[in-house]
């Protein structure tokens, strides 16, 4: 972890499997557990790990005041847990916000104009793998921005998007694409059955088929339509089946509507 991380006091609202997640990635790349609090009623088993480390754990917000807090608790629950750390705060202490559908204006509501960068990770974060996507007010400066970049790519790479509403579209594309990989899993799987597979077999040539080509992807540096390109020979049978995949109607359209249908639903909620 950069020299500049070790003098603050990490303060992470929320324990859970995301927060435990970030937490076990700080401490990996470096920072020291005594500067980390964790502010959580109850200590999970996803957290245990880092508690185990030395970091500090609190039912409540307490004792020296926070030169990073980040806010990892969920939405639903937010409005209910920010007041609570007004007495921990300075007036230059920096906010990076984990809650998805929640506006930064809708933090500063509550705690009052800061800097604060609101943030989209995804659940691959939870074995090292997550990238998120980031967008910083502009009260952050250059040096808080250092250090919410820090923070966030302990658990994968991370991209600055330069407007807060790109957040909506990370959301619909990276924050929730692992559930369009594992629906494609799923569906590979079953197709394998029913076209004579036995369905544990299908399964795992499906999951690694998965794994493995989002492996390539990112080992390779090719463009992935190079690597689509790279395995299909003319007339072949990965021909065959993109014929029907690249369709008019096929894939590529579906996607497209799938994720603008969960851009406008991040747009809804970080409306309300």
């Amino acid at each position: 972890m950069s020299a500049w991380l070790e003098p603050g006091r990490v303060l992470l609202l929320g324990g859970g499997n995301m927060g435990a997640a970030m937490a076990g990635g700080w401490l990996a790349a470096g920072l020291a557990p005594g500067r980390l609090v964790v502010v959580d009623p109850r200590a999970g088993a996803a957290l245990r790990p880092v508690l185990d480390a030395g970091a500090v754990h609190l039912e409540a917000p307490g004792g020296e005041a926070a030169d990073i807090v980040v806010l990892a608790v969920k939405p639903q629950v937010l409005d209910a847990a920010l007041p609570a750390l007004l007495p921990v705060l300075k007036e230059s202490t920096l906010l990076i916000s984990i809650a998805a559908g929640r506006t930064i204006a809708s933090i500063e509501a509550v705690l009052g104009a800061r800097p604060v960068v609101r943030a989209m990770p995804n659940t691959p974060a939870l074995i090292g793998r997550g990238i998120t996507g980031a967008f910083a007010n502009g009260r952050v400066s250059d040096t808080a921005r250092a250090s919410a970049e820090a923070l966030l790519s302990a658990c994968g790479p991370m991209e600055w998007v330069g407007e807060e509403g790109g957040i909506d579209a990370v959301t619909a594309v990276s924050g929730s694409g692992p559930a369009y990989v594992f629906l494609m899993a799923e569906a590979l799987a079953e197709a394998g059955a029913k076209a004579g597979l036995a369905p544990d077999l299908a399964l795992r040539l499906a999951r690694h088929t998965v794994a493995g080509a989002g492996e390539l992807m990112i080992r390779s540096g090719e463009e992935p339509a190079q690597l689509r390109r790279n395995v299909t020979s003319p007339n072949g049978t990965t021909q065959a089946a993109l014929d029907v995949l690249m369709a008019e109607g096929g894939l590529g359209p579906l996607l497209e509507r799938a994720v603008a249908a969960a851009k406008a639903r991040a747009e809804e909620l970080s409306r309300n």
